[in-house]
């Protein structure tokens, strides 16, 4: 019997989450809308109102919930039409925390709610690290140390050891957590990268740290691209030359937030970046293969060229060891 109410708070709670989700999705298409025209809309979809209308007072409940929980404010512009609007859409449009959330929740509703075409949304896989997620993240409110076992993808054995975790970040597909070793000699040289995915066991201790006032994400990661944090490359301006059609994808989909297309013909485009052009960078660039070409800074371009040769050189090897 107790398991059939749980049951069904969880699925009221999914059910009130879509509908947070429908409601901000609307406001964002529109920019503007009356209350009078949100209303008329949630009623045009049935499979969330099931033809019943959306209370004013509901209405008000909800925006309350919805800055509770996505950090988005709904508000009025008291003029006109009353028309409501999100005030801070570049918490939306960002890429922080909030974007995240709001992000991860519209794609999950979109999901729950296509059930009978299932068989037709096909998936990226996410490797099982993410397990690890949550009791890091309850370590990181606690600021409470913690016990991994971890087998680097460099070393072919394991090792276990305790770790006082500061951040976590997404990168590719992959969770990745910085956090510095309370071993006294790894403790020196500052916070390290460990995947998720590498991680085989992991438990929480009694001990607990001080989190450094001086340090946060946003500076430790800062000019990166991808989750290596190499602060011995500086932040310096990078040219790429992108071919036509490559460069309709950069336009959509930025390779870093500082990307800017200064320069644009029919036949090819240039991309400036602010950035530390590290290892994660340099596998971007050869990812795009011939499209891509690296203008400055020449280090870059010849460190590029150079890999190019070797990776030319085994192909061409192959080649003349078959015939």
């Amino acid at each position: 019997m107790a398991k059939k109410k749980t049951f069904i708070d969880n699925s009221r709670g999914m059910s009130l989450i879509s509908k947070y989700v429908w409601v901000i999705e609307t406001i964002y298409r529109r920019k503007k809308i009356s209350f009078k025209d949100l209303n008329e809309l949630w009623l045009r979809d049935t499979d969330i109102s099931r033809g019943v209308d959306l209370s004013k007072r509901t209405f008000d409940n909800w925006k309350s919930v919805i800055w509770d929980m996505f950090g988005i404010d709904i508000v009025n512009e008291n003029r006109g039409e009353y028309r409501y609007y999100i005030d801070n859409m570049e918490d939306i449009n960002g890429n922080g925390l909030r974007s995240w959330l709001y992000n991860t929740f519209s794609v999950s509703n979109a999901l729950v709610n296509s059930q009978g075409i299932k068989d037709r949304i096909l998936l990226e896989y996410v490797p099982s690290g993410q397990e690890y997620l949550h009791p890091i993240i309850g370590a990181m409110k606690e600021n409470r140390v913690i016990n991994i076992t971890y087998h680097s993808y460099w070393k072919d054995e394991e090792n276990n050891f305790d770790v006082q975790p500061y951040c976590v970040k997404l990168f590719r597909q992959r969770w990745y957590m910085v956090a510095r070793s309370t071993y006294p000699y790894y403790y020196e040289k500052g916070p390290r990268i460990y995947a998720l995915d590498r991680i085989h066991q992991l438990s929480m201790t009694d001990e607990t740290f001080d989190m450094p006032k001086d340090w946060t994400a946003e500076e430790f990661f800062d000019g990166c691209f991808g989750i290596i944090a190499d602060q011995s490359v500086d932040i310096q301006p990078v040219k790429l030359k992108v071919s036509a059609g490559q460069a309709n994808y950069f336009r959509d989909l930025k390779l870093h937030w500082s990307q800017e297309e200064t320069e644009s013909n029919e036949e090819y485009s240039v991309f400036t970046y602010h950035l530390r052009p590290s290892f994660d960078f340099q596998q971007e660039i050869l990812w795009n293969g011939e499209d891509v070409e690296v203008l400055e800074p020449l280090w870059l371009r010849e460190e590029v060229a150079e890999k190019i040769k070797r990776m030319w050189e085994k192909y061409n090897d192959s080649t003349d060891s078959r015939s």
